[in-house]
């Protein structure tokens, strides 16, 4: 009972205090731990005076791991009232290989593993009516294209919702691949489009190493096991074996091409039959069948413009990602301005549609980087538009 009077004896002097304001400072002590769990906010404005003394020592944990929390829906614009569908965006960036890609400042995320959670965010969110792929990508291997393309059939399967792509600065090899995977694509009239062929980098180091009186001494079993070496020279039968399987897989992204443009597409056997006053290149059909399609165009690699991709019938339509926003909610019969949704981690600093996640591979600590020094990853097969030897090198490519 004394315990009981004294309590509400203290909360009668804080009303008091409270009622009848205090001109002095009032100090408080607390004695022992103090523990917060969970997440503390404040609001408005918080001014201290005087001095705050804090004896002990104080932990903080900074969620810096790109695995700090699962993806969450950030979402942008207004939706019009009594519409509660939305459109998720989608960004594919960078290079596409099932690896993390650590480096300085970078997320440390994999492609691969990335697209695979958003999928199944969306196809667990009835909300999302529509999808749009905003690809900014030269590509990147040939198996992890083809497990983007994979997860993506998997969400139209499981959803039926239209799924558009939107081509940025560069929509090439694997980037373009996952596209032809989608109901429509749209691209900026300046986009570089195509690279619709497979690379595998590979180098002869052997006479570099001989220079420093470095000699190979593999121990192995089964003569080619070893096939692509840097340390030697690749002999006849093995660049034909490796060239066998580029040949395969470029077939595949050819066949995968033809089935999902059809007859919008436009093959031709030289660079002059793609003049636009033919109509839709009938008069080279029968050329075009007599030759080996990797050896036509657009399936020799090239890389086209935005506008010359339209022509060809690589995409169906020239623009920007607002008129992909726009094509893929009037497919899925939505209001003019349906509200928009990012997928993004919660240490994520991307914060807009136009944001790239900094997700870049770790490159050399050397001064110079020679192709085929930096071995430490396997080399792959890569769908992949490859100016530069070096956006793939410090990842094994």
């Amino acid at each position: 009972m004394p315990l009981l009077h004294a309590s509400r004896l203290a909360g009668l002097v804080i009303c008091v205090l409270v009622l009848a304001g205090c001109s002095h400072p009032v100090r408080a002590l607390v004695g022992g731990n103090m523990g917060i769990a969970g997440d503390m906010g404040v609001n408005g404005q918080m001014g201290v005076d005087g001095d705050i003394n804090m004896n002990g020592t104080m932990t903080t944990i900074s969620k810096t791991d790109n695995t700090a929390s699962p993806v969450r829906a950030i979402e942008i614009g207004t939706a019009s009232p009594g519409s509660d569908s939305r459109i998720a965006i989608v960004d594919v960036d960078g290079l596409l290989i099932d690896q993390n890609l650590s480096g300085f400042g970078s997320m440390g995320e994999n492609p691969v593993s990335l697209f695979r959670e958003k999928m199944r965010w969306i196809a667990s969110d009835p909300t999302i009516s529509a999808v749009v792929l905003r690809i900014n990508s030269p590509g990147g291997g040939v198996t992890a294209s083809d497990m983007l393309a994979h997860q993506l059939q998997h969400l139209k399967e499981k959803r039926g919702i239209p799924i558009v792509a939107c081509l940025m600065t560069t929509g090439t090899g694997g980037a373009y691949y996952l596209a032809t995977h989608t109901d429509a694509i749209v691209a900026h009239p300046t986009s570089v489009v195509g690279g619709i062929g497979v690379i595998l980098n590979n180098y002869n180091m052997e006479d570099t190493l001989g220079q420093f009186n470095i000699v190979s001494l593999p121990i192995k079993a089964g003569e080619k096991i070893d096939v692509g070496s840097p340390e030697r020279m690749m002999q006849r039968d093995e660049r034909d074996l490796l060239q066998s399987m580029a040949d395969e897989f470029h077939h595949r992204f050819i066949e995968q091409v033809r089935s999902s443009r059809g007859s919008r597409l436009v093959v031709t056997s030289s660079a002059e039959d793609t003049d636009t006053d033919k109509p839709d290149g009938e008069a080279d059909e029968d050329e075009a069948a007599e030759i080996d399609p990797s050896d036509l165009i657009p399936f020799d690699g090239r890389v086209i413009s935005g506008v010359r991709a339209q022509t060809m019938g690589l995409v169906d339509q020239t623009g920007y990602l607002d008129d992909a926003v726009a094509l893929a909610g009037s497919m899925a019969g939505l209001s003019s301005s349906p509200s928009l949704v990012l997928l993004r981690r919660d240490n994520d600093r991307a914060m807009s549609e136009f944001d790239v996640t900094p997700n870049v591979p770790m490159t050399s600590i050397l001064p110079i980087q020679l192709p085929g020094l930096d071995r430490s990853a396997m080399p792959t097969f890569l769908y992949l538009w490859q100016p530069d030897p070096s956006i793939v090198t410090a990842n094994g490519g």
